[in-house]
C-alpha cells in the first residue's frame, strides 16, 4: 500500500508539472502570436508617424528655402549695381566688377545657395557666381548648365517662386552633376512673350536635406507637375512603368497615409504626405522587414524559450515530481498563515480599502457600501462636505538613496503629523499611496456656517512646517474643491494627483489649488519654433548664456498649460538638440575621436524647473567643453596659414578664396567652411578688413594719393576702395587723412 501511495502521488505531481509546463508553452506561443500581430501594426503606425514627421520637416525646409530664395532675388533686383547687369546691354567694366562683387557677396553670405545667375536677355549674357564649376560672365553657348536655358524657354510651365528640382553640369564636358532646387525670378515679359531679365537662385539639395535624420527608407518627391523624383539625386527613380503608376495613383492628391505593397520585389511600407503649399507631396519607401525585424526576433526567441521550457519541464517532472509534496505543503501552510495574519490586521485592511477607493478599483455608492466600510473601522463621512489632499515628498529619489530602509517609517510619521495638525478642526483619514505620496481625506464639518478656506490653508501650511521641523523633509501639497458626493472620491484624487505634477513650476514646499490647474486645460499651446531655432544656433555657436535664456523662456511659457505640454516641449527640445549634436558630429563640423557621450536632461529626472535648468546648464557646459577639446589642431594650422597668406599677399589684387585654396591644394568650399567655423568670419571679410587697415596706415604715414594707396592695398578700383573704406570707418579716405593731419 505504501508503494502504491508513493507511485500515486508521483503520478499526480508528474501530471501537475506537465500540465503547468504545457500551459506555459501554449500561453507563450499564443501570446507571442497575438503580440506579434499587434506589435506589427503598432510598428507600422509608429514607422508611418516617424516617416510623416520626417517628411513634414523636409516640406518645411523646402518651403523655408523658398522664402529665402525669394528674398535674395528681390534684394538682387533692388541692388543698383546688379541692376546695370540686368538692364544695360553693354555695361562698362566698373559696373560689371561692382555687380559681380555684389552677386558674390550674396553667395558668400548664404551657405545654402549653390549658385546665382543674373540673365540679361538683351545681350543673352549670364553673370554667374557659384561655389563649384563656372564663375564669371558667359554667353548662352558657353554655359555648362544648359538645362537652365530649357527652364527659361518654358518659364510659363512653372509657378512663380515654386522650386524647380533638377540636376545640372558644373563644367562643360564634365560628368559631375549638381542637385539643386532652382528658383526663377523675372521681370515684365516682352511683346514676343520672352523674358526681359531674370535672376536664378540654385539652392543646394544636400543643404536642405542635411538636417533630416537618416532613415532606413528612401525618400521621394511628387512635385506640382506630378513628377516622381528622388530627394538624394532629384532624378526620377529607376522604377518600372507599373511601379511608377502604382505609386502615383496611390499617393497623388490623397491625404497623408500609408500602405504596404510589394515594391521592387520587396514588401515595403509606403508613407506619404498630403500636398503642401507648393503643391508637393513627399513619399518614404521603407523595407517591411526593416520595421518588423526586431519583432520577428522576439517571436523567434519566444518560440525557442517555449521549446526549452517544454524540454526542461518534461525532464524535471520525470525526475523531481516525487519530492515536491513536502515543500509544497509547507509553502501552502505558510501562505495560509500569512493570509490569516493579513486578514486580522485591521490597519492594513483599512489602508487597502481606502487606497482602492482613491484609485477607483472600488466604488462608493449607497448606504450598503458605506456600512461595509464601517465594519472595518472606516467612519469617514463621505456624504458630508470633504476634500482630498495629496502630499508629495520633495527630493524623493535623494531620500530613497540616503534613507531607503527607513522610508515606511518616514511616511508613517508624515501621516501621523498630518492627522495631529488637522484633526483639531476636522476629521482626517490618511492613506499611504506608495512611493512618494500620502493622501488625506479631510472633512468639513461646519454645518450651517460658511467654509473657512483660510483656516484650512493655514492648517496645511502648519502640516508642511511640522514635517520639515520634525523630519527635515519638505512636502508639497495639492488640495481639491469641496464635495459631498461619495462617487467623486476617485475623480478628485486624480485631479489633485495631476495638480501635484505642477510642483515643477511652483517649486518644493508649494501648496496648489487643483481647480487652478484644471482651468489650464482650456488653453491652446503653440510650440515656439523660432525660439527653438535660436536655441540651436546659440548651442552651435557655443553661447551658453544665450542658450540658457532661450531654454528658460521656452520652459517657463509652458507653466500656463497642463503639465503634459511642458513634457512634450522638453521632449521636442531633446530630439532637436540631440539631432543637432548628431549633425555636428556626422557632418564633420568638428572631429570626435571618442564620440560625444552626453545627453539632454530628462524632465522625468527632476522635480522643479530650477533643477531642470541646472541640469540643462551642466549639459550645455559639457557640450561646450567637449566641442572645445575636440577641435582639430589641423584646422587651427590651416587658419594660421590662411592668415599668413593674407598678411603676405594682401596687396595682390588676385588674392581671393580660390587663389589660396589652389596654393593649399584644398577645395575652396572646405577652406571657406573650416575658416568660418574656426573664426566665425568669412575669408573675404578678413581680406577686405586687412586691406583697409593697411590702407589706413598708408593714409596716416605717407603722402601717396588715394588711388596709389588703393593699389598698394590690393584694390583695382579706387571707387570700390572709396566705398568700402567709408562703409568700414564711416568716413572717406580723404576725410580720414584730413582728420589725422589736424
Amino acid at each position: 500500500m505504501q508503494i502504491r501511495y508513493v507511485v500515486k502521488n508521483r503520478r499526480l505531481f508528474t501530471s501537475f508539472l506537465l500540465s503547468i509546463t504545457l500551459c506555459i508553452v501554449v500561453t507563450l506561443l499564443s501570446s507571442s502570436y497575438l503580440y506579434y500581430r499587434n506589435y506589427n501594426g503598432i510598428a507600422l503606425k509608429q514607422a508611418f508617424q516617424s516617416d510623416l514627421n520626417s517628411l513634414n520637416l523636409t516640406s518645411k525646409a523646402i518651403n523655408g528655402m523658398t522664402d529665402s530664395a525669394q528674398s535674395v532675388a528681390f534684394q538682387i533686383y533692388r541692388n543698383s549695381s546688379i541692376a546695370k547687369l540686368l538692364y544695360y546691354s553693354v555695361p562698362n567694366i566698373y559696373d560689371v566688377t561692382a555687380g559681380m562683387s555684389e552677386i558674390t557677396n550674396h553667395l558668400s553670405s548664404m551657405p545654402f545657395i549653390e549658385s546665382i545667375l543674373v540673365y540679361n536677355s538683351a545681350s543673352e549674357t549670364f553673370y554667374m557666381a557659384a561655389r563649384t564649376g563656372q564663375n564669371g560672365i558667359f554667353a548662352k553657348s558657353e554655359l555648362a548648365d544648359t538645362d537652365i536655358l530649357r527652364v527659361l524657354d518654358r518659364f510659363r510651365d512653372y509657378k512663380p517662386f515654386t522650386p524647380i528640382p533638377r540636376t545640372y553640369n558644373t563644367e562643360p564636358g564634365m560628368s559631375e552633376m549638381i542637385s539643386a532646387y532652382t528658383f526663377l525670378c523675372y521681370d515684365a515679359i516682352n511683346k514676343n512673350q520672352t523674358i526681359n531679365s531674370a535672376v536664378i537662385v540654385n539652392i543646394s539639395a544636400s543643404w536642405i536635406h542635411k538636417e533630416i535624420s537618416p532613415d532606413l527608407g528612401q525618400t521621394y518627391i511628387v512635385d506640382d507637375q506630378s513628377r516622381m523624383l528622388s530627394t538624394s539625386t532629384l532624378l526620377p527613380p529607376v522604377w518600372s512603368d507599373t511601379e511608377t503608376r502604382l505609386m502615383l495613383d496611390s499617393v497623388r492628391d490623397n491625404p497623408s497615409g500609408y500602405f504596404t505593397h510589394s515594391f521592387q520585389n520587396e514588401k515595403s511600407l509606403i508613407s506619404f504626405t498630403e500636398r503642401d503649399s507648393l503643391g508637393w507631396q513627399y513619399v518614404r519607401v521603407t523595407p517591411y522587414l526593416t520595421i518588423t525585424d526586431s519583432i520577428s526576433t522576439i517571436r523567434n526567441t519566444t518560440i525557442t524559450i517555449a521549446a526549452f521550457i517544454l524540454f526542461a519541464g518534461l525532464l524535471i517532472s520525470s525526475l523531481l515530481s516525487g519530492f515536491l509534496y513536502v515543500p509544497i505543503r509547507r509553502i501552502l501552510h505558510k501562505m495560509n498563515s500569512l493570509e490569516t495574519e493579513k486578514r486580522n490586521h485591521s490597519q492594513t485592511i483599512r489602508q487597502n480599502a481606502l487606497r482602492s477607493l482613491l484609485l477607483g478599483t472600488r466604488t462608493l455608492s449607497g448606504g450598503t457600501k458605506l456600512d461595509s466600510l464601517k465594519s472595518i473601522g472606516i467612519t469617514f463621512p463621505f456624504q458630508q462636505d470633504y476634500r482630498v489632499v495629496l502630499l508629495k515628498i520633495d527630493r524623493f529619489q535623494e531620500l530613497r538613496t540616503t534613507r531607503g530602509s527607513d522610508l515606511p517609517i518616514y511616511k508613517f510619521a508624515i501621516m501621523n503629523i498630518s492627522s495631529e495638525v488637522l484633526s483639531d478642526s476636522c476629521q482626517v483619514e490618511t492613506v499611504d499611496m506608495d512611493d512618494d505620496s500620502v493622501a488625506l481625506l479631510v472633512s468639513v464639518h461646519t454645518a450651517g456656517e460658511p467654509v473657512d478656506d483660510k483656516l484650512f490653508l493655514r492648517r496645511l501650511r502648519q502640516t508642511q512646517k511640522a514635517v520639515q521641523e520634525f523630519l527635515t523633509i519638505s512636502v508639497s501639497a495639492a488640495y481639491s474643491p469641496i464635495t459631498n458626493q461619495p462617487h467623486h472620491l476617485h475623480p478628485l484624487y486624480e485631479q489633485v494627483k495631476e495638480a501635484t505634477l505642477h510642483r515643477m513650476f511652483y517649486g518644493h514646499g508649494c501648496l496648489i489649488d487643483s481647480e487652478d490647474i484644471l482651468a489650464l486645460k482650456s488653453k491652446e499651446y503653440v510650440y515656439p519654433a523660432e525660439k527653438e531655432k535660436r536655441l540651436s544656433d546659440a548651442i552651435r555657436a557655443g553661447k551658453t548664456e544665450e542658450a540658457m535664456q532661450v531654454f528658460t523662456e521656452i520652459v517657463q511659457e509652458t507653466s500656463s498649460y497642463p503639465i503634459h505640454v511642458m513634457r512634450l516641449a522638453i521632449s521636442h527640445l531633446t530630439m532637436t538638440i540631440n539631432n543637432l549634436i548628431y549633425s555636428i558630429q556626422k557632418n564633420g563640423a568638428l572631429e570626435f575621436r571618442g564620440g560625444l557621450d552626453i545627453y539632454m536632461p530628462s524632465a522625468d529626472a527632476v522635480e522643479t524647473i530650477t533643477e531642470l535648468t541646472a541640469s540643462f546648464r551642466t549639459f550645455l557646459e559639457e557640450v561646450h567643453s567637449k566641442l572645445v577639446e575636440k577641435r582639430s589642431m589641423k584646422q587651427a594650422d590651416l587658419v594660421r596659414s590662411i592668415n599668413e597668406m593674407i598678411e603676405k599677399h594682401y596687396a595682390d589684387p588676385g588674392l581671393c578664396l580660390n587663389w589660396m585654396a589652389e596654393r593649399l591644394d584644398l577645395s575652396s568650399i572646405y577652406v571657406s567652411r573650416v575658416y568660418k567655423q574656426q573664426t566665425l568670419t568669412a575669408i573675404v571679410d578678413v581680406i577686405n578688413d586687412y586691406r583697409l587697415e593697411r590702407a589706413k596706415e598708408h593714409l596716416e604715414q605717407s603722402d601717396s594719393s588715394v588711388t596709389e594707396i588703393a593699389e598698394k592695398a590690393g584694390y583695382t578700383s579706387s571707387s570700390y576702395f572709396h566705398r568700402m573704406f567709408k562703409k568700414r570707418f564711416g568716413v572717406t579716405p580723404s576725410e580720414y587723412r584730413k582728420a589725422k593731419l589736424r
